[in-house]
């Protein structure tokens, strides 16, 4: 495996961690246990930050003069961790929503 791969592999590996936790900290709100909702976004806040950090270091190389292969498979790593930080700033929101509406109760 090539390092552009091995950095492809960590973008979608951390991306699809950050996403099923928030998915898991869904969950959690929705059972009302907004401890473990919190606990878990900040797990998955981690997980977007490795994956961001790799994406970062693949720009700052192709700013440099050391341009990444364009491929498939980097577009999809790029899609999935855009999808991931999106959904997880949503899920942010629904939870703090759900919060609210129980706190009204």
């Amino acid at each position: 495996m090539t390092n552009q791969e091995q950095d492809i592999f960590e973008i979608i590996s951390h991306g699809g961690n950050a996403r099923s936790l928030a998915y898991e900290a869904l969950t959690a709100a929705e059972e009302y246990d907004f401890e473990k909702a919190e606990s878990l976004l900040k797990e998955a806040s981690a997980e977007l930050g490795h994956a961001h950090k790799t994406q970062t270091r693949l720009i700052q190389a192709e700013l440099n003069g050391n341009p990444t292969e364009k491929s498939l498979l980097m577009i999809h790593a790029q899609d999935h961790l855009m999808t991931a930080i999106s959904e997880q700033k949503l899920i942010e929101h629904m939870v703090r929503i759900i919060k609210k509406l129980k706190e009204e109760r």
